[in-house]
């Protein structure tokens, strides 16, 4: 998912998303320490995409509590 796709989500969707990849990222964890899992990069783009999730999700948070001073 690009970075432009992420900020247009909403607070609740970015929410979400993240606790769907954190599970999936749950999953893939346990497949590889079965030895079952087929494309190890996967877990790398996950952490990386539930990164950009978080930044996302705290700008919108301090874009938030800034407007409301």
């Amino acid at each position: 998912m690009k970075i432009k796709e992420i900020r247009d989500m909403s607070a609740q969707d970015l929410s979400a998303r993240k606790h769907e990849l954190r599970e999936e990222s749950f999953h893939l964890r346990i497949q590889q320490q079965s030895g079952q899992l087929e494309k190890p990069s996967q877990l790398r783009a996950i952490r990386r995409e539930i990164a950009r999730l978080e930044t996302v999700l705290s700008e919108k948070t301090k874009a938030a509590s800034a407007k409301a001073k």
